[in-house]
């Protein structure tokens, strides 16, 4: 079983800076894909930054392209958002995503969410 913890969520001014963790634990033989989604009130889940393994890149929504940042360090096997000139359009719970081979095969898993608030 794979488990994902994200961290790092807070209230936040508009225009300031804040960085998401999400830690990945368990028997985890690779990874396909590593990301982030968002759901704010009253909408559907949508997908910030997905980074695919095989092909070494990342696509990011177009709403973010130039504020947020995907990145992983693999040896502590942990993907951060770093987010910038933050807009309260960007008030949302904010979700990590993997998919992963383990030992019980392929495996789609979600963090459990961390607030993000851009209010003055």
């Amino acid at each position: 079983q794979v488990q994902l913890v994200e961290s790092g969520g807070s209230l936040v001014q508009p225009g300031g800076s804040l960085r998401l963790s999400c830690a990945a634990s368990g028997s985890i033989f690779a990874t396909y894909l590593m990301g982030w989604y968002r759901q704010a009130p009253g909408k559907q889940r949508e997908l910030v930054a997905l980074f695919t393994n095989n092909l070494g890149s990342t696509n990011y929504a177009d709403s973010i392209k130039g504020r947020f940042t995907l990145s992983i360090d693999n040896a502590k096997n942990t993907m951060y958002l770093q987010m910038s000139s933050l807009n309260p359009e960007d008030t949302a719970v904010y979700y990590c995503y993997g998919r992963f081979r383990t030992s019980a095969g392929m495996l789609s898993t979600w963090g459990q969410g961390t607030q993000v608030t851009v209010s003055s």
